[in-house]
């Protein structure tokens, strides 16, 4: 089989989605350009809530594409050992909820957020499907009502708003996103030997998930042969075929 040749097809093809989803997300920002040299403004970035999710249902196929074209590349790729050097102990904060610390608990706000990174780096593995708890809601606010309210009052509580088409949502990690993705593509031999060191740490017990893939359909497939199938569902349907039977018959060659 032609592996460079099929790798070079699919990684066209999922340039030309990210270029689509690059242009919808209204980024300047070009494959493979980090963040922060691309000026784009992290932090103060939002879209329309049908903007976002009309994203999101193409990104997901296109990163589970692009770690499955990863693990093609990685096929027969002997990377040297790399020993991690030996981190000096931390002080921890006494305010750790557990295990140890002093067990005080910390008022909302009072501790900093987290900075949003400038840059992240393509998840080699699938993300696992957990069991989904949904909370019971009630369905109507309870009315409240004391002694000097008539019936025709306004509610004390008010009610949860419904989510809008047109809801602005923060975009700041649907844009790294992008940029980590759009990094991937542009340096698969680097992806590739990332994967190998991931594969070395699991062999050594560092990692203890056998797979990089998760059973069952890879995320954000619609079935290819449906009518609500897109170009990048082919596209992963066909790196998901190649990659499983490249874990299952390794060339060390």
């Amino acid at each position: 089989m032609d592996w460079a040749g099929a790798i070079d097809k699919h990684q066209a093809a999922l340039k030309r989605l990210l270029a689509l989803l690059v242009a919808m997300a209204g980024m300047t920002v070009t494959a493979g350009e980090s963040q922060r040299t691309a000026g784009i403004d992290v932090g103060q970035n939002t879209l329309p809530r049908h903007l976002h999710r009309a994203i999101l249902r193409l990104l997901r196929p296109a990163e589970a594409a692009a770690r499955r074209l990863i693990i093609l590349a990685a096929r027969g790729m002997i990377v040297p050992h790399r020993h991690s050097p030996v981190r000096a102990s931390q002080q921890h904060s006494a305010f750790l909820r557990a295990p140890g610390g002093t067990g005080i608990v910390m008022p909302k706000g009072a501790m900093p957020s987290r900075p949003m990174p400038q840059s992240m780096a393509l998840p080699l593995l699938d993300p696992l499907r957990l069991p989904r708890h949904k909370p019971s809601r009630p369905a109507v606010v309870p009315r409240i009502r004391g002694f000097g309210f008539g019936f025709d009052a306004p509610s004390l509580i008010p009610a949860r708003p419904v989510p809008e088409p047109d809801d602005p949502l923060d975009a700041d990690r649907l844009r790294l996103r992008l940029a980590a993705l759009g990094r991937a593509l542009d340096d698969l031999p680097r992806q590739a030997r990332r994967f190998v060191r991931w594969r070395q740490r699991r062999r050594r017990g560092v990692f203890h998930r056998l797979s990089p893939l998760r059973g069952g359909p890879p995320p954000g497939l619609r079935a290819p042969g449906s009518r609500h199938a897109r170009e990048v569902d082919r596209t992963l349907d066909d790196v998901h075929g190649l990659a499983l039977w490249t874990l299952e018959h390794p060339d060390s060659s």
